[in-house]
């Protein structure tokens, strides 16, 4: 059965983007085969994939609006192994196109059921905020993955996150769960950080990924080249840590 997971938190700058394309990657590796759906107008999940955001003839913003389907939408990315379903500043204008649509929290659900069967994996890149194209995410997906930083503010809005589930779970989508909460960016030389990694652990208990990304200067490269980190440097500690990580994931979806 394919799972359909989205990578979100409501505060930007956590690594959600590094993380859905890095675990793409790391999962396409491993043998599986993946979509990522870039939901953010920003588009930095297709231009870390090797496309070019701004040569997009279709992506998400015409799947929303029924205008492709996602078979003619998708491309392949060239370095990470994976399918892609694009975005550029033109998905930005789909917001305010879908407010008076029927359904409009429903359309990228009923666009992926029809090639879902093709994948193990749809990863969907959500932008850092609740907005519509956050919900269409959640609205689909079976689990949350939440990358964040142990900082003091990360807590905050992860308690905000964890509402926001909760009331889509109890209105819209009853399958939706939180799948794991990933502590990226990690530097275990910080006091406050192995602070907050010791309370998520205590308060999330096994919620919490028992893999952690280091902050990683290869990783921070790799998107200006167009390439996923574990691709652009295989032996660094950050693109290591992605691999393990999906074999964890695979391993905690496999179970549910």
């Amino acid at each position: 059965m394919t799972k359909i997971l989205c990578v979100a938190n409501q505060k930007g700058g956590v690594g959600k983007t590094t993380t859905t394309v890095n675990l793409a990657a790391a999962l396409a590796q491993l043998g599986q085969r993946i979509l990522v759906v870039d939901l953010d107008p920003q588009g930095n999940a297709t231009s870390g994939s090797g496309i070019d955001k701004h040569s997009l003839t279709f992506g998400v913003y015409h799947v929303l609006l029924q205008t492709a389907g996602v078979a003619e939408a998708r491309v392949s990315s060239p370095s990470g192994g994976y399918d892609l379903l694009g975005a550029n500043r033109e998905l930005a204008g789909a917001e305010v196109e879908l407010v008076g649509l029927e359904r409009r929290e429903r359309r990228l659900e009923q666009a992926l059921s029809k090639v879902q069967s093709e994948y193990d994996f749809i990863l969907l890149d959500c932008p850092p905020s609740l907005s519509l194209l956050t919900l269409n995410g959640l609205c689909c997906a079976n689990g949350v993955v939440v990358p964040m930083q142990c900082e003091y503010f990360a807590l905050e809005g992860l308690s905000d996150l964890v509402n926001t589930i909760k009331q889509v779970h109890a209105n819209l989508n009853r399958s939706l769960q939180i799948t794991g909460l990933l502590r990226v960016m990690f530097d275990p030389r910080i006091t406050l950080q192995q602070q907050v990694s010791d309370q998520l652990q205590s308060h999330f208990a096994e919620k919490v990924f028992s893999t952690v990304i280091p902050r990683n200067v290869r990783l921070a490269e790799a998107p200006s080249h167009g390439l996923p980190g574990v691709v652009f440097d295989p032996t660094s500690k950050g693109a290591l840590a992605f691999t393990e990580f999906a074999k964890e994931l695979i391993q905690r979806t496999s179970t549910v």
